[in-house]
């Protein structure tokens, strides 16, 4: 009878075993799992720029004097050689005529010397002078030709203080802002107006040393890459661009290289001085991938539950290269081969157990896309 009852709480036992071991089953909810994608991305990374016009020039007086005449107006299209502005010139004019009158009396004074040149070398050659005679002439005539080239130096300069008078465009561009109106009194080197070429412009932006050698990398295998602008209204600009050249040396005081871009403007919306951002498209190959939706933040620090072989899920922190649409890419934390939860972060805590349940990568790539549209 003892073995009877000895056999009865053993075989109850088992059964209370078995039903605990199916209830802790039962406990453990299915979750979606997944493996980090591995693909080839490109991304964009946006830079500040600074557009400027291809040609800019201040327009500066070179003498000083009235504004007499203003041939042009603000924002107007002026063609090379141009006149934009008129400064009085009465006083260097007057100063040309002396400079001429000057010019024509050295000019006499040399014909005289040199008449008389001829008469004592004539003399000299029948022993009716000397010798040393002659040589003062030819002294005076030395003097004379020196006289005449300074007053042609004079003229020259008086000439051209006359034809600073007249204010010519250098090249074909855009008038800007005119500072100083009909009248006014400017002093040699006054700023008059600027004047902008901006049938195309440059786009400056720096880059960081590191993103530096990452487009040097890139570059080497796709040679020069056409770039995107991004307006100040957040709107890309209608027309791509180039980038050009670097500077050849990075700023100690911030660790930034600057490049250069290049954007047509054939309907002059972009102007000089204007802001935008630089679109340049990256890539990284052999990148590891995660849904962003899998990943959790704690005290700015980015985690995923890595689901371990005997289905315990464990919280791991990792560090991201990039973000894309719906995606992280991984700089470290997890490897190709790591199981990750793809759903229900909430719902699981450190060290919980779960049934995985593999989310195949077409599934997976599908549900994102989905999801972005």
């Amino acid at each position: 009878m003892k073995n009877i009852k000895l056999m009865l709480i053993i075989v109850i036992g088992f059964s209370f075993a078995s039903c605990s071991k199916r209830d802790a089953a039962l406990k453990a909810d299915v979750f979606q799992v997944i493996k980090p994608v591995v693909n080839t991305v490109t991304y964009q990374k946006e830079y500040v720029a600074e557009i400027q016009a291809v040609q800019y020039v201040e327009i500066r007086s070179r003498v000083k004097g009235y504004v007499e005449r203003i041939h042009v107006d603000e924002g107007q299209m002026v063609n090379e050689g141009q006149l934009l502005f008129t400064i009085s010139s009465k006083i260097y004019k007057h100063e040309l005529q002396k400079a001429n009158a000057a010019l024509n009396n050295a000019l006499a004074d040399l014909r005289g010397a040199e008449v008389e040149l001829v008469n004592v070398t004539r003399l000299a050659d029948k022993n009716i002078v000397s010798k040393a005679e002659l040589k003062m002439v030819e002294a005076k005539v030395q003097a004379f030709k020196a006289n005449v080239e300074e007053a042609e130096a004079e003229k020259e300069q008086a000439v051209l203080k006359v034809s600073f008078s007249q204010i010519k465009a250098p090249y074909k561009g855009v008038i800007n802002r005119i500072a100083h109106k009909t009248g006014s009194l400017i002093e040699e080197g006054t700023m008059l107006t600027t004047l902008s070429d901006n049938r195309e412009v440059f786009a400056y932006f720096n880059l960081s040393e590191t993103d530096y050698l990452k487009y040097m990398a890139t570059k080497n295998k796709k040679g020069s890459r056409r770039i995107e602008l991004l307006l100040a209204n957040n709107l890309p600009y209608n027309h791509e661009g180039n980038i050009e050249i670097t500077e050849s040396e990075f700023d100690r005081s911030t660790g930034n290289i600057a490049f250069r871009a290049r954007f047509p403007n054939p309907d002059r919306i972009l102007k000089h001085g204007a802001n935008g951002k630089v679109i340049v498209e990256e890539q990284i190959e052999n990148a590891v991938l995660i849904p962003q939706k899998s990943t959790f933040e704690i005290q700015d620090k980015l985690y995923v539950f890595v689901v371990k072989k005997d289905s315990t899920i464990e919280q791991r922190n990792i560090a991201t290269k990039t973000r894309i649409p719906n995606y992280f890419v991984i700089e470290s934390g997890l490897t190709s081969d790591d199981v990750i939860l793809y759903e229900g972060i909430q719902s699981v805590k450190n060290g919980g157990k779960i049934l995985p349940q593999i989310l195949e990568k077409e599934k997976l790539l599908s549900s994102l896309n989905t999801n972005s549209q």
